[in-house]
């Protein structure tokens, strides 16, 4: 078996050690005896038919502005692999772009993909700090966030959980993240797979189901380790 992860942005949108989401698909991968390619797109790359994973990560405002054109030329790609339930997770500044809009505080509107229903706009204040949710499919999720962006959701879209430490995507409604198909968006950096092995797992599991037409059950793994990390950040303080 063999997954191509295709990671957008490496460069530009890296904040936080969010290169460690590719790490972690990797290894969980090679532990099961899958090989996995991770295919890097910079601007003015093309982007390849045959992706199993997404994943983009977050960066500065300046940085979001350095792959706007790009990411509006591989717009039509990317959406036609969500829609076919390519399992996706995008992270703060691409998990912004990834709907309508982003309007900076200088009032500079950087047009999203409409992937995501949902758009932001910068708040006065930074939204700092260590975050728990909680949800449906993958249980207690943990992270950190740092973003002033304020993001609300629309109709097409559902929450990836509610809040019980953190701010989430706004600071007000309670809400973290969204959901679309098998497309996931989040603003918790730090980076989120390795203290939340389900969640990565589940990103792997619909990829090997994509291929295989049908359910596919993972080969467990010791994540005695990771447990003990996902512990360790989910009782610090905000």
């Amino acid at each position: 078996m063999k997954l191509k992860i295709l990671h957008l942005y490496p460069k530009e949108m890296n904040l936080y050690g969010d290169h460690g989401n590719i790490l972690t698909l990797v290894k969980r991968c090679e532990w099961r005896g899958i090989r996995a390619e991770v295919i890097a797109h910079e601007p003015g790359e093309p982007i390849p038919n045959d992706v199993d994973i997404i994943f983009g990560g977050g960066g500065q405002d300046s940085n979001q502005n350095t792959i706007e054109d790009d990411l509006r030329k591989i717009a039509p790609k990317l959406k036609e692999l969500v829609e076919a339930d390519v399992p996706t997770l995008v992270v703060c500044g691409l998990y912004q772009l990834f709907g309508a809009y982003f309007q900076t505080a200088e009032g500079h509107k950087i047009d999203g993909i409409n992937i995501l229903d949902l758009y932001t706009v910068a708040g006065k204040n930074r939204l700092i700090g260590n975050v728990v949710i909680d949800t449906e499919d993958f249980g207690e999720i943990v992270g950190y966030e740092n973003h002033s962006g304020l993001t609300r959701l629309g109709q097409n879209v559902k929450p990836l959980g509610t809040i019980s430490k953190g701010y989430g995507n706004n600071g007000d409604d309670e809400l973290e993240g969204a959901r679309y198909h098998n497309c996931i968006g989040t603003y918790l950096h730090g980076p989120i797979l390795p203290k939340n092995p389900r969640l990565a797992d589940y990103l792997i599991a619909k990829a090997l189901e994509r291929q295989a037409g049908k359910p596919i059950k993972l080969e467990h793994l010791n994540d005695t380790a990771e447990n003990r990390a996902h512990k360790v950040a989910a009782t610090r303080p905000q």
